[in-house]
């Protein structure tokens, strides 16, 4: 398990969802940007915007390395006086206001030339309408890879999954979550099985949801809904999210870093959804204690 050969695979893993996502819209591809890092590294990043059913999506590989940075929030690289991380990230933000936002990240780091080394990643799911198909679904898909590998802990990462994409300013949750995992520094092999599994499984996870919730008709209403409910994934990945503040503070691309952002959002004062309505049920969930979908 080498640099070379982790870096690789993430790119192929790259390539092989940018190639699902088109195939699912139909009418536009991804456009390719190479970038380099001052201090070490760079990556590939890819967006896919206004196509049929996809409004934005972006899969971007990044290898950095150099100087652990003196402000590194959260510890994210080491404590260590130098670091290398590499990774692959998706987000997908479907036209389609039924259509859930898909995110996920799959991330390799060491710290001062491999004397610690880790695995992070996870997937979660964000319905701007909530359909309960599509939540257990997609937590069936993610337990199913999980439970193949004797290292990962459903239970444990779905639990993490729901305390991280939380937003406590709101008292609500992001999305109907997923899993999450961090700092994996036990039986490296055996944990590099288990993420390449997972980076294999989700589309498998996604794909079908995104599919029969594209074709539903929708009018203003929903996709006022829907550019709401972005406002607050907007909230979360600029105030709360690590990664975010590590691609920063490590001197990454700063498009890259905030492709994940939605193109569209808003921000209505003391906007309240009308009761007993599909918008209403869907924020009465995200307010309401987290479930086991699995």
């Amino acid at each position: 398990m080498k640099r070379p050969d982790i870096e690789a695979w993430y790119r192929g893993l790259q390539e092989r969802f940018c190639i699902a996502i088109e195939a699912v819209d139909g009418s536009t591809g991804f456009v390719s940007e190479a970038w380099a890092r001052p201090g070490g590294g760079g990556g590939d990043t890819r967006i896919l915007t206004e196509g049929r059913h996809i409004e934005k999506a972006a899969v971007n590989f990044s290898a950095v390395w150099g100087s652990t940075p003196t402000m590194l929030s959260d510890r994210l690289a080491a404590a260590g006086d130098h670091f290398y991380a590499s990774g692959v990230s998706i987000i997908v933000h479907p036209r389609n206001p039924f259509a859930p936002t898909f995110h996920a990240n799959l991330r390799y780091f060491e710290a001062d030339g491999g004397t610690a080394a880790w695995f992070g990643g996870g997937a979660d799911l964000t319905p701007c309408y909530f359909f309960e198909e599509d939540a257990r679904g997609f937590h069936e898909k993610l337990k199913e890879v999980c439970d193949r590998h004797a290292v990962a802990d459903h239970g444990a990462w779905k639990q993490a999954c729901d305390q991280y994409f939380y937003l406590p300013h709101r008292g609500e949750a992001r999305g109907v979550g997923g899993i999450f995992f961090d700092h994996l520094d036990d039986r490296l092999a055996e944990v590099w099985a288990f993420q390449k599994d997972l980076g294999n499984s989700l589309f498998a996870a996604y794909g079908p949801i995104l599919e029969r919730r594209i074709v539903l008709e929708h009018g203003a209403r929903q996709r006022h809904w829907q550019e709401l409910r972005r406002g607050r994934y907007v909230e979360f990945n600029l105030i709360w999210d690590r990664g975010t503040r590590f691609g920063l503070e490590t001197g990454g691309r700063t498009e890259s870093i905030l492709a994940s952002l939605p193109p569209r959002a808003r921000w209505d004062d003391s906007f309240e959804p009308e009761s007993d309505s599909q918008e209403s049920a869907t924020q009465g969930l995200l307010l309401a204690a987290p479930v086991d979908w699995a």
